[in-house]
């Protein structure tokens, strides 16, 4: 084992399109796991976090997906 500890298990829930889309950067960037991959994007996405936050704008749990009708149409 390398020493790293991670005791905390971190659930969450998506679509089928979203799914393939993990998988599909995964296969890309030659990930040895889907968790690492997951991972990886986490890190990428909070270096990469905006500091300004539209603060007028409620926005639901649902209203943040990982992909946009657009990201869709533009890979098939």
């Amino acid at each position: 084992m390398n020493g790293l500890m991670r005791e905390t298990r971190l659930q969450i829930m998506l679509n089928d399109d979203e799914l393939q889309a993990v998988d599909d950067w995964r296969f890309r960037h030659r990930m040895p796991s889907r968790a690492a991959a997951i991972r990886q994007l986490l890190k990428a996405g909070l270096q990469s976090v905006v500091t300004e936050v539209d603060g007028a704008k409620t926005m639901k749990s649902q209203d943040y997906g990982l992909l946009d009708s657009t990201d869709i149409n533009e890979d098939s």
